[in-house]
Parts: structure tokens; sequence; C-alpha cells
């Protein structure tokens, strides 16, 4: 896990949809006043850099967040997630791409916070000095974000959007989700709770979707982007799925809107689909 970069894949379709899911709920959730605690697991590095190092070497970005760029009829939730990363891009020109972190700092409040953890070590040095002038508004911490989710929760506000999302190159990643969640719902039960995980074609990641619904029965949310087939040795990712607990009742009717388009704008071939369930009281 710790030989894992995301620089590599920035902006790609698993970015597209976990950053869509993330723009939108951090959208609705600070329409209140009351402040807001952002908690990130796995936070990476604030910001990417698309036409140098790590995202030119496959450039995975092209069939990602490129094939949105210059469009003009995206549905309203791709919308403001294309704008927030204009944002990161003034002059019209792609050439970074924004992480969790530089997303949540652009539509986060001053009396909202932003608690960050990176297990990298060159990750979370990078994300330190990035945000070094930004305390106590943003607070990052070189270290386990699963242990470190603990300590955080409840907040201080009893208001609270926490993202999880590891690389889940090590297989334990899906048990440590698991364990994560329940901890924090003992402590913090009201909290929005956003997991990505990966479509790949390992027994873990096919289970993983039950796993999550039996957290428990109600105030759930399951979304997945599939942009092509598997391959045929099983290697590769093939979509991704965004699993969201107590999420807001009007995502729904946002994502009916927002996938069909993503399905069809992403599709890598012709098994591209999408999913969307959810169980709401």
């Amino acid at each position: 896990m710790l030989s894992y970069r995301h620089g590599f894949h920035a902006g790609m379709h698993a970015d597209v949809l976990k950053h869509v899911v993330l723009v939108y709920l951090l959208h609705y959730l600070t329409q209140k006043d009351k402040p807001l605690w952002f908690i990130d697991t796995h936070a990476g590095a604030a910001a990417y850099a698309l036409d140098e190092g790590y995202a030119i070497k496959n450039a995975e970005f092209e069939s990602g967040i490129g094939r949105l760029w210059a469009r003009e009829d995206r549905p309203q939730a791709v919308a403001e997630y294309v704008a927030q990363v204009r944002a990161l891009n003034p002059d019209g020109v792609l050439r970074r791409y924004p992480g969790s972190p530089q997303l949540a700092s652009q539509l986060l409040r001053t009396q909202d916070r932003l608690r960050m953890f990176e297990l990298h070590s060159t990750e979370s040095r990078l994300l330190q000095q990035y945000f070094r002038d930004d305390a106590p508004r943003v607070i990052v911490q070189a270290g386990d974000g699963f242990a470190g989710l603990q300590a955080q929760l409840p907040p201080p506000s009893r208001r609270a959007l926490v993202l999880i999302d590891p690389s889940y190159e090590d297989k334990g990643d899906y048990r440590n989700v698991l364990t994560a969640l329940r901890d924090a719902q003992k402590r913090f039960r009201a909290g929005v709770y956003a997991v990505w995980y990966p479509q790949v074609q390992r027994r873990e990641s096919r289970q993983f979707p039950e796993q999550l619904k039996a957290l428990q029965d109600k105030d759930w949310l399951h979304v997945t982007l599939t942009v092509k087939k598997p391959e045929f040795k099983g290697f590769g990712l093939h979509g991704s799925g965004m699993f969201i607990l107590n999420p807001p009742w009007l995502l729904p009717k946002a994502l009916d809107l927002a996938m069909p388009y993503l399905a069809k704008v992403l599709a890598q071939d012709a098994a591209a689909a999408f999913s969307l369930e959810c169980e709401l009281v």
C-alpha cells in the first residue's frame, strides 16, 4: 500500500465518480450555518500536475476529466464538479487536478474544519507543506487514517463528512474500512460517511457492497460507474463505486441525472454502465 502514488491516476474515471459525489456532498452540507468538519482518512496530495511527472506516463485523466472538460451539456452535479476543477485552472487549460483536500479547501467556509490523514511519507509531507499556513482550519497528520478517525469523532460541531478511500492495494483495507465504519457509527452515528472502492477482479471487491449495506438497514446510497469490461487476465480497474451512509435526501435525484451521462461520456467499450440503489428513511 505504501508504494501507491495517486499521481499516476489523477483525474481518471474513478476520480470523476468520487469527486462528483464529494462536491455535491460539500455543497449540500455547507448550506447550514453550523460548522462542518471534513475528515479525509487517506488524503493523498492536495493537487496533481497533469502535464508533467506521474500523470503524463499513462495520461489516464484523458479518459476521465479530459472528456468532460470542454463539454457544454453536463448535468448539474457534473457541471458543479467541473467548475471546481476549473477553479484550479483559471486560464481554461487543464493542467492541474484537485485531490479531495483541494476540493474541500475550495468549498468549505472559514467556520468549517478540515482534518486530513496520509500514511505515505512523501505525500503527507507535501500535504503539510501545502496547508502550512491554514491552521487551525486545516490540520494534516502523517499517519494511519483508520486509527486517526477515532480521535476525531464526534466533532465539536456535531456535523461531519468523512471520506474513506484507501488504495485497496492491500486487500486488508476492505476489512479495515468496515471496522472503521462500525466504530465511527458507535462514536457518531449522525455523520455522513462516503466510501470509495475499486471495481476489480478480486473477491473482496465483489463482496464489499453487500458488506457495506449490512452496516445499517436504512439511510444508505450505493452508486457504481463501470467504464469497460474486466480485463481477461483479471488485472486493472474497470470501474468504481461510492457508498454513502446517511446521504442527503436529494442526492439520488442528482445522480439519476448524472450517472447515465457519465456512463455514456466515459465509456471505453460496450460494457460501460452504472448502477444506483438506495434505502432512505
